[in-house]
């Protein structure tokens, strides 16, 4: 396994080299990102139900009702021609839904962070991040285009983290395997 890593390293940083690209080109065209998720979330859509259909039509079903398998493909159809005619749609509905997973996540942090104030020393960086959390959702609902560039920024970092990590990874492995390493104390 190792040597078979080893010996592609080359893959790993090409993957790397995609991330960092990826994440740069989010950081120059925020709207970049959106377009992959909503693309990626239609894409999905569209296949699932087409294969849910499938599924029912073919007798693949698993013992349930073939007319919930088409149901269910109808619905994912819909959804995936839907996201495709109405990106912009999309992505405000997901930015709120994500706005709103960050307001009710803060206002579990903070609330955490008051119980804990006894047990533990440092509860206020968790009272804090609780209220940088719904800072963010209201901000997301409120101004929705800085919610989204806010984002896009945090896929941008992660992409060009994750392509720095590879390619050190794809740096480290082309040179080969290491040796057999000897313990202190070892027999």
């Amino acid at each position: 396994m190792e040597r078979s890593l080893a010996s592609n390293w080359w893959m790993l940083a090409i993957r790397g080299a995609l991330a960092i690209a990826f994440g740069v080109a989010v950081l120059f065209w925020p709207g970049l990102a959106w377009v992959v998720i909503v693309g990626l979330f239609a894409g999905y859509a569209l296949l699932d139900g087409a294969f849910a259909i499938a599924a029912a039509v073919t007798g693949h079903n698993h013992g349930r009702q073939w007319w919930a398998l088409v149901l269910e493909g109808i619905v994912g159809l819909a959804a995936g021609f839907l996201t495709l005619l109405w990106p912009d749609v999309t992505e405000l509905i997901l930015l709120y839904l994500i706005a709103f997973w960050a307001i009710t996540t803060g206002a579990m942090e903070i609330a955490v962070a008051v119980r804990l104030r006894r047990d533990i020393a440092g509860e206020w960086a968790l009272g804090l991040a609780g209220v940088l959390s719904i800072v963010f959702g209201l901000m997301a609902l409120l101004i929705p285009a800085a919610g989204a560039l806010a984002v896009a920024w945090l896929i941008a970092a992660y992409a060009i983290s994750f392509g720095a990590l590879l390619l050190i990874v794809a740096l480290r492995l082309r040179g080969g395997p290491r040796g057999p390493t000897t313990r202190v104390g070892a027999v």
